[in-house]
């Protein structure tokens, strides 16, 4: 009898795991990101003077920085490397904080562009979101509200399936772009 239970069991899951694509949504942002993942070891050998180790570390975010390069802002790859080659610290820093606006840049810009795909829109959000947070220290207190205010009212404008349609919410493209300008102009980036 207890074979048979496990076995009704396991239909039953399978049957609800199998009616459709799923809707289900998360606030994490899974997936390596270079930058922020090479950011720590780039500050504590920038900051101890282990400028081998600094450029070890820079080479491991090179795809992201040679992208954001080509596509996003030109220079940023060199203002690393002058960094490094100058042996200071203090550039490094202002070298990331650069880079992290153009990844800001570029999800709300992703985000912008699929909002009619909550899921998608939401996580490109939430990256960003990282993004501001790896740099809030180095914005001006400010800029840094604005920013902050800016990426809430982004995940509000996105909207909201609702569970099962219900508190459903429909995306607001206008509001969308007025906090992209709003954040865009805080971190100094032309909207």
């Amino acid at each position: 009898m207890r074979r048979l239970a496990l076995t009704f069991a396991a239909l039953v899951l399978a049957a609800f795991a199998g009616t459709g694509p799923s809707h289900a949504y998360s606030y994490a942002a899974a997936g390596a990101e270079p930058l922020l993942d090479g950011r720590e070891a780039l500050f504590a050998a920038a900051t101890a003077g282990n400028w081998t180790a600094a450029q070890t570390a820079l080479t491991a975010m090179q795809p992201d920085l040679d992208y954001l390069e080509g596509h996003e802002d030109p220079g940023i790859a060199g203002a690393f490397a002058a960094a490094i080659a100058a042996r200071d610290a203090k550039q490094v820093q202002a070298a990331f904080t650069r880079a992290a606006s153009a990844e800001i840049e570029r999800r709300l810009k992703g985000a912008g562009d699929n909002l009619g795909d909550y899921q998608t829109a939401k996580v490109l959000i939430v990256k960003a979101q990282r993004f501001y947070t790896a740099i809030v220290g180095d914005l001006a207190p400010d800029a840094g509200k604005v920013v902050a205010d800016g990426l809430q009212h982004a995940l509000d404008a996105v909207g909201n399936p609702g569970v099962f349609g219900v508190g459903a919410r429909k995306p607001d493209p206008d509001a969308f772009a007025v906090a992209r300008a709003d954040i865009l102009k805080a971190l100094g980036r032309s909207p």
